[in-house]
């Protein structure tokens, strides 16, 4: 069949049959807008490697990088020259190693490696400034010793992967704020996560058994979870309840295995016999019996008499330490009994940590207003602008609380910096019941 000259004519003008395709002007403009934006997104281009025209283009003041969701084997060599860069997304690629040469990028801040095929991470990745390194999604089965060297490092995220053990290291890390460790194969959690100001932790599915009792002392945590894991201690009834029954749990734990000298773990009768002498004269024994009158033990009167419990606790720790149980016990009571008040009087569902939910008095308000209508004539609430009431706007708040409690006859009140600085919350807790303990009294008396 024979063939125009036309149409000969436009075939050759497109090179169809040659081996110089036509650039892909899709590409060439990101270039050229990388260039003047120093933002360079090659996103979702099929690319298997870096394009070459790339060098037609001064990219040497490029910021920010995202290659994600390509075909790249490496990391390319062109991109570990951009050392201006301070942002490098490489999701969902093909890589499998990570070149020494990314040490170059000494302004980098945050890294994305997630979903690629990734076996180790080198230890010049911890010569870089991050601030943010997400590793999720590959088959690492360790995380480098070097890591503690990423002293500005505020999240990690290694999700996903095949970790056995973490760092010896990671405790090093004073900045990091997020950690994130699910579905690994985890059984042991370091003790010097403890020391970290971390906010949220996720070490869940895992291989964990039992959770480090100084880890009660995660001051600043707010989201942790766990689940997923063969946790033993604290045992599951616990750890579904969140996270403020697991430190509970694991402060009391803490109680029962502080150390102390074997002469402390003598019967209680047997050292208040070494405590007196067990031979001597009866004016002896008259003569002590009158120094335990005159220092007031056994006397009827004067201000240094000590209890029956006290003198238990100053020769037995371990009553001291069941009491301090006990105390704990109760504290978990009553803590869930304000959280059921609250929540059954004005259906809403409160936030794990109770104890900052109440703090700006707008819950606390509410529920004087659902008791007794009006109670509580003005009340200071966030907004989608200001998602945060300041302090003084709080206080008020907590005082109107207070006032509307007082005014309905609730006997006992705790004092606004119980509620302002959790620091009282047993005592919050104790003016909530009487709060409803009162109403529903006169209530009752009324009907």
């Amino acid at each position: 069949v024979g063939v125009s000259p036309i149409v000969c004519a436009w075939i050759q003008s497109f090179n169809i049959s040659g081996n110089n395709l036509p650039p892909n002007r899709g590409l060439e403009r990101a270039l050229e807008e990388g260039a003047n934006s120093g933002f360079l997104n090659l996103s979702a281009r099929k690319l298997k490697e870096y394009p070459r025209t790339a060098s037609n283009y001064d990219l040497s003041d490029t910021v920010e990088a995202d290659l994600s969701r390509n075909r790249l084997a490496e990391v390319p060599l062109e991109v570990c020259h951009l050392v201006a860069l301070e942002m490098l997304n490489l999701y969902h690629n093909c890589i499998k190693t990570i070149p020494d040469t990314i040490i170059n990028l000494q302004s980098l801040t945050s890294l994305n490696l997630s979903r690629n095929q990734l076996c180790a991470l080198p230890a010049s990745l911890c010569g870089l400034p991050l601030r943010v390194l997400i590793a999720s999604n590959n088959k690492l089965v360790c995380i480098p010793e070097a890591i503690g060297q990423l002293r500005s490092l505020m999240e990690l995220d290694v999700s996903c992967n095949e970790i056995t053990a973490l760092p010896r290291h990671i405790g090093r890390l004073k900045a990091l704020r997020e950690l994130n460790v699910r579905r690994n194969l985890l059984c042991v959690l370091p003790e010097d996560l403890a020391e970290l100001p971390l906010v949220k932790f996720d070490f869940s599915c895992n291989k964990v058994s039992t959770i480090p009792v100084c880890y009660r002392k995660m001051s600043q945590l707010q989201s942790l979870q766990l689940e997923n894991n063969p946790l033993q201690s604290p045992p599951a009834q616990i750890c579904i309840k969140g996270k403020v029954h697991v430190f509970k749990y694991l402060s009391i734990e803490a109680c029962r295995s502080d150390k102390m000298p074997d002469s402390l773990y003598l019967p209680v009768m047997e050292r208040l016999s070494l405590s007196r002498p067990t031979t001597g004269s009866t004016e002896d024994i008259d003569q002590n019996k009158k120094q335990d009158t005159d220092s007031g033990v056994g006397s009827d009167n004067g201000d240094k008499r000590l209890s029956a419990t006290e003198s238990l606790e100053s020769v037995d720790p371990q009553f001291t330490m069941r009491r301090k149980m006990e105390q704990l016990r109760e504290e978990l009571e009553l803590m869930e009994q304000l959280r059921d008040s609250i929540e059954s009087r004005l259906k809403v569902a409160l936030p794990e940590d109770l104890g900052s939910s109440l703090m700006d008095g707008v819950v606390l308000c509410h529920l004087a207003n659902h008791i007794r209508p009006r109670s509580v004539v003005s009340i200071h609430v966030p907004s989608p602008a200001v998602p945060k009431l300041s302090m003084a706007k709080c206080r008020r708040n907590v005082e109107n609380f207070l006032d509307a409690c007082r005014k309905m006859g609730v006997p006992e009140l705790c004092l606004p910096h119980h509620i302002l600085e959790e620091k009282g919350m047993i005592k919050v807790s104790v003016t909530v019941q009487a709060l409803v303990d009162e109403t529903s009294t006169k209530q009752a008396l009324f009907t």
